[in-house]
């Protein structure tokens, strides 16, 4: 019989559009996370994604916008992981400022850090920023809220400690992109020093029930 071959090709599935978007913009997030917002292009995410540039634009015409989404989602992802919701307001406390203290959270403080110097020159960008940090500051409140009115935290302004205890974070972030590291006590644990001012909290009464959790 003559050499007739014949050859099938699998066809190519289209994902439907919310699950693709979604691939989309979690493939954005991650290159945000691990290369800076910067990176993230129409062509940079096709490429990892193996598809054409064209598909990108399809679902994203405009990169800011996708750059925006992008800084969105890490910043959602990462509060799950800064804010648990079981436990008593010391408790949860405790999780948040371990979370911080053992460098889970650098990446995210890169990210914050890059939106930050970006956000001055993207009005999109800027507005999303603001929305993500009233986020992160309702669930902070929410835990001292609670831990003041359970009487595991002074009788202090609520506003105020949240305030002083997200500047220690933004302080000590400040120097992540840093080529040497700080590791003196000072720096590694001053969001637990500030919290236990700011919360009324007897000195080190924090750092043992971090411990106790570790």
């Amino acid at each position: 019989m003559g050499g007739v071959t014949s050859s099938t090709s699998s066809p190519r599935t289209r994902k439907p559009p919310q699950e693709r978007r979604e691939e989309i913009l979690s493939c954005a997030a991650s290159i945000a996370i691990d290369e800076g917002l910067e990176r993230i292009t129409l062509r940079a995410v096709a490429a990892r994604l193996g598809v054409r540039p064209g598909l990108i634009t399809h679902y994203y015409p405009v990169a800011e916008d996708l750059v925006v989404a992008a800084f969105a989602r890490a910043a959602v992802l990462e509060r799950e992981q800064f804010f648990i919701a079981d436990g008593t307001a010391l408790e949860r406390l405790a999780h948040f400022v371990d979370h911080v203290e053992r460098g889970r959270s650098l990446p995210l403080a890169r990210l914050w850090l890059n939106a930050r110097h970006l956000a001055r020159f993207s009005p999109t960008l800027d507005t999303e920023l603001q929305v993500q940090d009233e986020l992160d500051r309702q669930r902070l409140a929410a835990i001292i809220d609670d831990g003041i009115a359970s009487g595991e935290f002074g009788d202090v302004d609520a506003a105020a400690a949240c305030i002083r205890i997200f500047i220690a974070l933004d302080g000590g972030g400040s120097y992540v992109n840093a080529s040497v590291q700080i590791d003196h006590p000072a720096h590694v644990r001053v969001v637990a020093d500030v919290a236990e001012w700011a919360l009324g909290l007897e000195a080190g009464r924090l750092r043992r029930k971090i411990d106790a959790q570790a």
